[in-house]
């Protein structure tokens, strides 16, 4: 346990923009959230703040690559119910913006120039070690957000962060509470186990006993409900071969890009800030005198070394890399801009405090060669065509099934074949039925029982499909014969079951009246620990929880795992460590439990908060 209490005992700090950052990264290919929930409708008021729809989308997305990462390539996606999905993630947008609240009221802080640290330390947006601008851009990007909105939401979640380490990290425990807690985790105890296996060989229900099973559960072997669909399906790609760049659009988009190409500037600085140990006049004094220094020949990287109050770049000189426009303080940006390399600006404010900055060097953008980029721009052009062509095709196939009595018109306006699929339940099918979306919309009311087509289904940004219910198969009865096979089996394994409990409790029960151990092998393992490898959990939980036995006088207990075996232990004594805990252990300990008391704490403080929040669904 220790090792683990290791693992988790980093900084706050750390762990919130990298798990930030993951999270958003995620994302990462889902453009067409932002352009299919483009309108700014409230799913939510809290405390009369909005929660926006696009804020749903992107965190109902988000909550579905977490569970496609945790549960491995193999897993589908479209399993997933939209449903709960959406439960779960506006729930955790609630709880974001009641904490988001009220830190806001207790004027929790974080300044622009700790925000920008963050970002330039970041290892996600590094080359080499160095903030790489143009891989920040393409990062956030690749988020969905431009730099302004990803610099509000990770100041909303620093926010937050400081919240929670603030109750979590106000909590204490005694040195008592320590050795008590050590001491139950350290123990480590010695038994012997011997297993009543649970054996259907030689177990044959009767005819009688099957039938009456079958009779009693019915509701077990009922066919699933299903249905059969029949649906058009428009694909991106269709439109994307028929698309045509001409000339003139190709030139344009070339200017463009060129255009657009910007220089990086390598900036140093040295800052002295404004704050409450500081006022402005005394630190615009301060750096002038830094300036005058300057003036008489001294180096920059060693004043900056030696003055500069920027924690992330003055031990490297005040060295702060190269950068684009928009990345820092205004004022900051306009006085880099002003200077030629290798110069040193005036002292300049920002909301930070007093500047000095130094043009360490320019990096004119490379501008490439229309043959070198001409494939990447006709391809993004084809692509872009392609966009608007889908949409407008997906559209009128929306407007042309709703009007529609079946998909025969809307088909054959679009160029495209009505398919059918095999029967499938509402767990799903295989390939387009095993999408939530169109398992979902086969089995609504409106499809199902009305007969009408639905809507059309973004099944993913390249997809759409309309479907409609071609047959629906009500749940039958499967008969005996069908189900004879897995009932024997439910009834091999209960009888077993109930056989091995039977033995092992009556041989638990003569060993308790001091009788003697049964035949058969014991295996005894010494000095086991809470997690010891090669012991099922099942019976490691059931040791700890026996009783200390008394001196020469071994106690007994038994569990059914569940396989359907029974288990009998022997709990032949107690280990207590005799080592005195390590300073490191110690504060280890110390940090666990404060955290895990402060964790409690926080998890109230929430409850309170939506205990008091107006919240309205919308």
């Amino acid at each position: 346990m220790l090792q683990n209490i290791r693992d988790r005992s980093q900084g706050w700090i750390a762990k919130v923009i990298i798990g930030f950052i993951i999270l958003l990264m995620a994302l990462t290919g889902f453009e067409a959230i932002i352009r299919a929930t483009g309108h700014q409708g409230a799913v939510a008021l809290v405390n009369g703040d909005e929660i926006k729809q696009t804020e749903l989308a992107q965190a109902v997305e988000m909550q579905r690559r977490q569970l496609q990462q945790q549960l491995g390539q193999g897993f589908d996606p479209s399993t997933l119910d939209d449903r709960l999905l959406r439960e779960s993630a506006l729930k955790a947008l609630i709880d974001k913006q009641l904490l988001l609240q009220s830190a806001k009221a207790d004027r929790f802080a974080f300044s622009e120039q700790a925000l920008d640290q963050l970002i330039l330390n970041t290892p996600e947006f590094q080359t080499e070690g160095r903030f790489d601008p143009q891989r920040f851009d393409q990062a956030v990007r690749q988020m969905n957000y431009n730099r302004l909105q990803f610099r509000d939401l990770l100041r909303d979640e620093m926010l937050i962060g400081q919240l929670r380490a603030g109750i979590v990290g106000s909590n204490f425990v005694t040195d008592a509470d320590i050795e008590t807690f050590a001491a139950l985790e350290r123990q480590t105890r010695d038994f012997a186990m011997r297993t009543v296996k649970a054996s259907t060989s030689g177990i044959v229900p009767t005819q009688e006993e099957i039938q009456a099973y079958y009779d009693s559960h019915k509701n077990d072997f009922m066919t699933p409900e299903q249905v059969v669909i029949e649906y058009v399906e428009l694909k991106k790609d269709a439109f994307l071969a028929k698309a045509k760049v001409d000339e003139s659009r190709l030139q344009a988009a070339y200017k463009s890009e060129i255009a657009n190409l910007s220089e990086q500037r390598d900036a140093a600085h040295i800052l002295i800030e404004v704050n409450d140990k500081q006022n402005d006049e005394q630190a615009k004094a301060k750096i002038k005198q830094i300036q005058e220094r300057l003036s008489k020949g001294e180096d920059f990287a060693k004043l900056a070394k030696e003055f500069s109050q920027d924690p992330g770049s003055a031990a490297n000189g005040g060295d702060l890399g190269f950068a684009g426009r928009g990345v820092y303080d205004p004022a900051f940006e306009e006085a880099l801009y002003a200077l030629a390399p290798h110069q040193v600006s005036a002292p300049v404010r920002t909301s930070f405090g007093w500047h000095l900055i130094k043009l360490q060097g320019v990096q004119a953008p490379e501008v490439p060669t229309l043959a070198s980029v001409r494939p990447r721009l006709e391809q993004q052009l084809k692509a872009e065509d392609a966009d608007r062509l889908f949409v407008e095709a997906g559209r009128k196939l929306e407007s042309s099934a709703y009007e529609a009595s079946d998909l025969s018109q809307p088909a054959q306006e679009q160029g495209l074949q009505v398919k059918t699929s095999a029967p499938f339940g509402r767990e799903g099918g295989e390939g387009l039925t095993a999408n939530r979306q169109v398992i979902e919309a086969a089995f609504s009311e409106d499809v199902l029982r009305n007969g009408a087509n639905s809507a059309a289904l973004q099944l993913d940004p390249d997809t759409l499909v309309v479907i409609r219910d071609k047959e629906h198969r009500t749940p039958q009865l499967q008969p005996l014969d069908a189900v004879k096979k897995e009932i024997v089996t439910r009834l091999s394994q209960e009888k077993a079951t109930a056989v091995a409990k039977q033995t092992g409790e009556e041989q638990l029960k003569a060993l308790r009246d001091g009788g003697k151990a049964p035949a058969g092998d014991w295996r005894t393992v010494e000095a086991a620990t809470r997690n010891q490898e090669g012991v099922d959990p099942q019976v490691l939980q059931a040791v700890f929880r026996m009783a200390k036995p008394e001196a020469d006088k071994p106690s007994y207990a038994g569990i059914s795992l569940r396989n359907g075996d029974f288990v009998l232990l022997r709990l032949q004594g107690v280990g207590v460590p005799k080592e005195a805990l390590s300073a490191e252990d110690k504060a280890l300990y110390r940090r666990y439990l404060a955290s895990r008391a402060g964790q409690v704490d926080f998890a109230a403080y929430r409850r309170a908060l939506d205990a008091k929040a107006e919240i309205k669904h919308l």
